[in-house]
């Protein structure tokens, strides 16, 4: 409502407040307002002029004032009032900036103290590409504990939970918001489990198409301090399957075979192609007929679309739309192994290419950030009843982690997520 006593309760917490009661919360954490008349917490000078102020006994309110003040328009969505259009103090305005204060105070600790910097595998240090490729190779080390039958490894339980919900968390909404709970969880793993101190890094594969059309001469693949190149080259290959003839436009790539150079040529994976449970070595067949599709050109189009569910389809990409995106042409580029919706974690660079689409997400996010930090749509499955997805869907995975509705991953700067990409 916007009468100038007025505080409107909200039924929801996913509801949105017209676009003046956060006008009117600018007026509340104005800077003088802040600055000069509360104490803020990290400047005690400030405090003694508080001391002889009317407003002393809101210490906490001033405190969460400034709360305000840094976090107020990431909080738009969960208000549980309007405030009025005018500076009217009477009661029931009041009532709203308690309400307001307390929500804040109590959410400040949903912010992280310290965020981890994911950044790109090239501009990280030689050092720190060898301790990230040494905790992977630590987690394929580890026993699996017991999602599959066939599992053997820590990193093998990770592949598993993704083939058993890969009909759940592709062509749905809750695509990117369920990859990104993947990613920390494995990434948290890496560091429980395996001692790594670092942060998860991204491939940011642009870099390498824009440049030289083609993925080959990424540092990605590096022999030494990259993951490994191609697999060997199989005239004709077209899938574990030998069904990728069937699809339109299928041009042969290279490789097809085991990767032989690398870190993880010896590694060999429990579970794929698909659903099948086979002892099998990482494979890639290079294909650059997909290169394309992961061009700086490519991601701008992507971050320009209005809303969550037209970003959503255009970067996921395949069968919605009639070309390659980013998020299928990443695939189609690396191949064999990478290709496999289902199996497609067995490949460790699966883990860089996704994480450069939630980068690519989290970009579209702060491209406008009051509106777009917590909008998600789209339906919860691909075969009916179709249902579309809310802030309250929850995030399976499995025994990996317990579930986890999806507002509290929209943010990577809060918990339990705590970082953000350089």
């Amino acid at each position: 409502m916007e009468g100038a006593n007025s505080c409107a309760s909200h039924t929801s917490s996913e509801s949105l407040i017209p676009s003046p009661s956060l006008h009117w919360l600018g007026i509340f954490y104005s800077k003088a307002f802040v600055e000069h008349l509360l104490p803020h917490p990290r400047h005690p000078s400030k405090r003694a002029a508080f001391e002889h102020s009317p407003l002393r006994p809101f210490g906490l309110a001033g405190q969460s004032a400034v709360l305000i003040h840094q976090f107020g328009p990431l909080i738009e969505p969960f208000l549980p009032c309007s405030f009025p259009r005018k500076m009217v103090w009477g009661l029931s305005t009041w009532i709203c900036v308690v309400q307001v204060l307390l929500l804040v105070e109590a959410s400040a600790a949903a912010f992280c103290s310290k965020l981890s910097k994911r950044q790109e595998w090239r501009n990280l240090t030689n050092d720190q590409k060898i301790q990230y490729i040494d905790a992977v190779k630590c987690l394929q080390s580890l026993p699996a504990k017991g999602l599959v039958e066939a599992a053997r490894t820590r990193f093998d339980d990770f592949q598993a939970v993704h083939i058993n919900l890969t009909d759940e968390i592709h062509l749905v909404g809750q695509f990117l918001p369920w990859h990104r709970r993947f990613l920390n969880v494995f990434e948290n793993t890496l560091r429980s489990e395996c001692g790594f101190i670092g942060a998860l890094p991204y491939w940011d594969w642009s870099r390498d198409v824009d440049v030289y059309n083609s993925i080959n001469n990424s540092p990605v693949f590096d022999s030494v301090y990259g993951f490994g190149g191609n697999g060997i080259y199989i005239p004709g290959y077209a899938g574990p399957f030998n069904n990728l003839t069937n699809l339109p436009g299928w041009v042969p790539g290279t490789g097809g075979g085991c990767v032989p150079t690398g870190p993880f040529a010896s590694y060999n994976l429990s579970l794929g192609p698909g659903t099948i449970p086979t002892n099998h070595c990482l494979t890639r067949a290079f294909n650059d007929e997909y290169a394309w599709a992961l061009s700086s050109a490519q991601v701008a189009n992507t971050t320009k679309q209005p809303n969550f569910e037209i970003f959503r389809i255009e970067l996921e990409g395949q069968p919605v739309t009639p070309t390659m995106k980013l998020h299928d042409g990443g695939h189609f580029a690396v191949g064999a192994e990478m290709l496999d919706t289902y199996s497609s974690p067995g490949d460790p660079v699966f883990y860089l290419h996704h994480a450069n689409l939630d980068r690519i997400w989290w970009i579209w996010q702060q491209l406008n950030l009051p509106t777009r930090l917590f909008d998600v749509s789209g339906r919860s499955s691909v075969d009916p009843p179709f249902v579309n997805i809310t802030l309250a869907f929850e995030l399976k995975m499995l025994t990996l982690a317990p579930l986890l509705p999806i507002r509290d991953i929209m943010d990577p700067r809060a918990e339990p997520l705590c970082y953000t990409y350089v």
